[in-house]
C-alpha cells in the first residue's frame, strides 16, 4: 500500500513494525522522521492506527478469531487482558473451557516448523467435516508453535463439543501434515 505522491513511500510491513515498536532504534528514528514530513505516509500510518483500534475493540469483545504472535499475546497480557491458554502437542488432545473473566482463548499448537514456508489451519467437527480453513497463517518457524485466538463470544455459546484442528505445512518438498490436535470443549461450570 503506497502512494505515488511520496518519493520514498514506507511500505505497510515497515509501518506496522514501527507502530508495534519492533524496529531497531535507527530504523525507528528514520521512519518517525519520514512520517513527520510526509502527509501521504502519515495518512497510511493513521489508517493502520485506526485499524488497530478497531481490532482492539473486536478482541476485547471476543468477536474476532485470528492467528496471533507471541509479542501480540505479551502486549495483550500487559494491557490487562485475561488469557486462558491451552498447549497441545501433535497427536495430543485437551479438555478445554472458557471462564467468564477470560478475554482471550489461546490455543498453542506445537508443531515442527523448521523449513516450513506456509502453514494452513483446518477445523474439523466430530464427524470429520471441515468447519473452517485458514490458509497461509502467520507463524514463527523458530517458536515451534502456531498461536490461535478463538472468537470467545462463540466459544461461550458452544455446548459440549468435540472437534479437531490440523496444521498443514508447505515447503520445497510439497505439502505435509504437521500435527493433529483434539479438543473436548465443555461450557464453564464455575
Amino acid at each position: 500500500m503506497t502512494n505515488a505522491a511520496c518519493q520514498a513511500p514506507i511500505d505497510l510491513p515497515a509501518l506496522l513494525a514501527y507502530w508495534l515498536g519492533e524496529l531497531d532504534d535507527a530504523a525507528d528514528a528514520r521512519v518517525g522522521e519520514h512520517l513527520l514530513g510526509c502527509a501521504d505516509c502519515s495518512a497510511q500510518a493513521q489508517w493502520l492506527a485506526d485499524l488497530a483500534v478497531g481490532m482492539r475493540v473486536l478482541v476485547h469483545q471476543g468477536d474476532i478469531q485470528l492467528v496471533v504472535t507471541a509479542p501480540f499475546l505479551k502486549r495483550a497480557a500487559d494491557n490487562g487482558l485475561q488469557l486462558r491458554e491451552y498447549r497441545v502437542a501433535p497427536g495430543g488432545s485437551v479438555n478445554c473451557t472458557l471462564g467468564p473473566d477470560d478475554n482471550l482463548l489461546i490455543t498453542r499448537l506445537a508443531a515442527p516448523l523448521q523449513g516450513v514456508r506456509q502453514v494452513d489451519l483446518l477445523w474439523l467437527g466430530a464427524d470429520g467435516e471441515t468447519l473452517q480453513q485458514l490458509t497461509d497463517v502467520p507463524f514463527d518457524p523458530t517458536a515451534g508453535e502456531v498461536l490461535m485466538a478463538s472468537r470467545t463470544s462463540e466459544v461461550r455459546a458452544m455446548p459440549e463439543t468435540l472437534f479437531s484442528m490440523h496444521l498443514i505445512g508447505r515447503d520445497e518438498n510439497g505439502e505435509r501434515r504437521l500435527g493433529d490436535y483434539g479438543f473436548h470443549h465443555r461450557p464453564w461450570k464455575g
